[in-house]
C-alpha cells in the first residue's frame, strides 16, 4: 500500500490539531474529576467573600486589600534574595573554579552544608540562634537564609555554564593579552549566561515558591497574609487556591520575561 506523504505544512497543521485535542481531552478529564470532587466534598463555597481581600473599589478609589500587601511582600523579599543569591552562587563558582585550596575547601563547605539541610531549619537557625548575636530581624533572616539556599545551587548552575564554554576561548583571550579577570569579564562569562539563563530561571521560581516558608518567623508575606484570612474567615478552599494561583500568575510571568529576554540574546548573537 503506497504511503501518502504530507507537505511540511500539512504535517504542522496535523500536529497542532492533534496537541489542541490532546489538550481539550486532558482539560475535560480534569474539570471533570475537580467538580466531582467538589460535589462529593459538601463544601459550601464562598468566593463571592474572596473579593474584598484581594482589592476594594470605593467610590471610583481602587484600594488594595491584604493579599496584595502579601504579594508585595513576597516580591521584595523574593527580589533582594535573588540579587543576593547571584552574588553569592557567582563568587562560590569562582571559588570552585580556582586554584586556591581554602577557596576550594571555604565553597565545597558551604554548598555541603546548605544543600543536604533543609531550609526550613536554615531559617531557623539564622532567626533564632543567629539574629539575637548579630541583631537583626526576621526579615534581614529571611533574606540570609534565602539567599544563602539559593546561592548554592545557583553557584553550580554558573560552574556548570563556565565550563562549558570551550577552552579555545580560554587559549584566545590568553593570546590577546587579556588577564584572568578581562578573560571572564568579556570573553567567558557573556558566553556563559546565554547558556545557563533557562536553569536560572527556574531557580528563580524555587526562590519566589520556597519563599513561602518564611512565613513561619512571623513574615506578613502572601502565605501568612493567606492564614491569617483563613483563621478568620474559615474561607479555607477559596484562599488557598487564591494564594497558588498568584504564585502562578508571578512564576508564568517570570517565565515568560526570560523567554523574551533569551529570544532577544539570540537575536543579538
Amino acid at each position: 500500500m503506497k504511503k501518502i506523504k504530507l507537505s511540511r505544512s500539512s504535517r504542522v497543521l496535523v500536529s497542532a490539531a492533534i496537541d489542541i485535542t490532546c489538550f481539550i481531552l486532558c482539560f475535560g478529564a480534569i474539570s471533570w474529576l475537580v467538580a466531582r470532587g467538589i460535589e462529593n466534598s459538601g463544601y459550601h463555597w464562598q468566593w463571592y467573600r474572596v473579593t474584598k481581600y484581594l482589592f476594594i473599589v470605593e467610590e471610583g478609589v481602587f484600594i488594595p486589600g491584604i493579599l496584595i500587601s502579601g504579594i508585595l511582600i513576597t516580591l521584595k523579599i523574593a527580589g533582594i534574595s535573588m540579587i543576593f543569591a547571584f552574588f553569592f552562587g557567582l563568587g562560590t563558582a569562582f571559588l570552585r573554579l580556582s586554584d586556591s585550596l581554602i577557596g576550594t575547601f571555604i565553597a565545597r563547605l558551604y554548598l555541603e552544608v546548605i544543600r543536604n539541610t533543609p531550609l526550613l531549619i536554615q531559617i531557623f537557625f539564622l532567626y533564632f540562634v543567629i539574629s539575637p548575636i548579630i541583631g537583626i530581624g526576621s526579615f534581614a533572616s529571611a533574606v540570609i537564609a534565602l539567599s544563602l539556599f539559593e546561592g548554592a545551587y545557583i553557584s553550580e548552575i554558573f560552574r556548570a555554564g563556565i565550563i562549558s564554554v570551550h577552552f579555545g576561548q580560554w587559549e584566545a583571550a590568553s593570546s590577546l593579552g587579556m588577564s584572568r579577570y578581562e578573560t571572564y569579564r568579556y570573553v567567558i562569562l557573556p558566553q556563559a549566561v546565554k547558556r545557563v539563563l533557562p536553569p536560572l530561571t527556574s531557580q528563580a521560581i524555587s526562590l519566589i515558591k520556597d519563599s513561602a516558608l518564611v512565613s513561619t518567623i512571623s513574615i506578613y508575606d502572601l502565605t501568612m497574609r493567606g492564614q491569617e484570612i483563613i483563621s478568620e474567615t474559615y474561607l479555607t478552599f477559596e484562599i488557598w487556591f487564591i494564594v497558588a494561583g498568584i504564585y502562578l500568575l508571578i512564576n508564568l510571568t517570570l517565565s515568560l520575561c526570560v523567554n523574551i529576554m533569551e529570544r532577544t540574546l539570540k537575536v543579538e548573537t
